[in-house]
């Protein structure tokens, strides 16, 4: 991930269920990991950039590791925690106070030893003073001196924010370096199983993401930049989203939660449809929440590979049909496994981004009103912009009412057709005069 170069990373790992999730909420101080009482919730390392007392570092929550464990999901969480291990400046080694130490501690425990990484082990759930004196057990693990922490109740967060911050230095204001560097933020929706992580990872180049052909095997988000010149594309790749009907299980309900959070969070939508099986009714439902939320939204074909060059122009066309209201998105087509049409998605989400950010003067306005020419019984004075991602523009007319949706559309075609907005939704406010 291209986070700042200068910030240190610190890494939480434990076995599953034993509060990391509430730890890393407790530093970051928000619900970005699906927390809840299920074990195993956290399935891949969820970033999160922490500051304690003008000290920054980002914090990486890896999913629950079980050692030598044969089940596909937990080898791979494994792989991915050992990439973040490698790079860590500090690791928070998490284990349950009231529990006696397991198996799988002592496992992981002899795993970290070698790494010779500052290390500090810390025991959760311990609220009372009773417990507080159990501690000295821990010590039989061979990581140094224990500290005692409640996660949920943020007892001993900041005597660990001290320690771990220690040797990190104090990051001084970029502000002028952020504003010569753009940050456009990019969230990747779709129902489970259409390709998010596969495209996710064929963006950044990397093997991020959890890939798997379980349906709904990403459960969080994970995020990912990439830099190209003086833009920074920074990739949200949101949990599989499923029916309201069949979030029966508490993950799937915050998976739902979270990518409807990580649309209001984005500047840009890419909304996967998978090309095998066309477009779907819960497509519509999920492109609904990015319309919704006014965002630009791309649609992105993918696994065209399996279909073929000749049925193109019949997909964009029941594309265009089941989702008349993302008449604005482009649809492009794409293959994540083969990493074909990549460069076609950066470019189109940096025309997408601009177009949505665009601001046209009064003037301009006023001198495109004078072009329109239109049969209705209401008359526009003049336009003017209100705001932008989704540019909005408010109309004086000589009515109180609404404008009749017919002239709406024709005033946002005319509008694309003059200044472009490629990619965005556009807002018609009306006022009488």
């Amino acid at each position: 991930m291209a986070e700042p170069e200068t910030l240190p990373t610190v890494v939480i790992v434990g076995r599953p269920n034993v509060g990391k999730s509430t730890l890393f909420n407790a530093i970051i101080g928000d619900r970005r990991s699906i927390v809840g009482d299920e074990p195993g919730i956290t399935r891949d390392r969820i970033y999160g950039e922490a500051n304690y007392r003008g000290k920054k570092f980002v914090l990486i929550d890896t999913g629950g590791i079980i050692p030598d464990d044969d089940a596909h999901i937990p080898t791979q969480i494994l792989k991915q925690a050992r990439v973040a291990l490698e790079d860590a400046a500090h690791i928070l080694f998490v284990i349950d106070g009231r529990t006696e130490i397991t198996a799988s501690d002592r496992d992981l425990a002899k795993l970290l030893r070698p790494l010779d990484k500052p290390l500090t082990l810390l025991v959760n759930k311990i609220d009372s003073p009773v417990r507080e004196n159990l501690i000295h057990e821990f010590y039989s693990l061979g990581l140094g001196e224990p500290l005692a922490i409640s996660a949920e109740h943020k007892l001993g967060i900041t005597d660990l924010l001290e320690k771990i911050t220690q040797p990190f230095e104090r990051e001084e204001e970029k502000e002028e370096e952020e504003k010569q560097q753009r940050l456009i933020k990019v969230a990747i929706i779709g129902r489970p199983n259409v390709g998010k992580s596969t495209l996710l990872n064929a963006l950044v180049g990397a093997e991020r993401s959890i890939v798997s052909s379980v349906a709904g095997t990403t459960r969080d988000a994970v995020d990912e930049s990439i830099v190209e010149g003086t833009t920074t594309f920074r990739f949200v790749d949101t949990a599989g989203i499923r029916r309201k009907g069949k979030t029966t299980e508490m993950t799937e309900k915050l998976s739902v939660v979270m990518a409807r959070r990580h649309i209001r969070m984005a500047n840009v939508v890419l909304l996967l449809i998978d090309a095998t099986e066309g477009v779907v009714h819960l497509d519509a439902t999920i492109a609904g929440y990015a319309h919704e939320e006014g965002r630009a939204v791309i649609i992105v074909v993918n696994k065209w590979d399996a279909v073929g060059e000749a049925g193109k122009r019949a997909f964009v066309e029941t594309v265009r049909y089941e989702l008349k209201f993302l008449d604005y998105a482009p649809v492009l087509f794409a293959s994540a496994k083969n990493g074909e049409g990549l460069r076609r998605i950066i470019s189109t989400v940096r025309r997408s981004f601009e177009a949505a950010s665009k601001r046209i003067t009064t003037g301009e306005l006023n001198r495109f009103v004078e072009t329109l020419k239109f049969e209705s019984d209401i008359k526009i004075y003049y336009l003017t912009q209100a705001s932008i991602r989704p540019p909005t523009f408010i109309v004086f007319t000589d009515k109180a009412d609404k404008m009749h949706f017919s002239v709406e559309r024709f005033l946002v075609n005319r509008l694309r057709e003059r200044f472009g907005f490629e990619g965005t939704p556009i807002v018609v406010k009306t006022k009488r005069r």
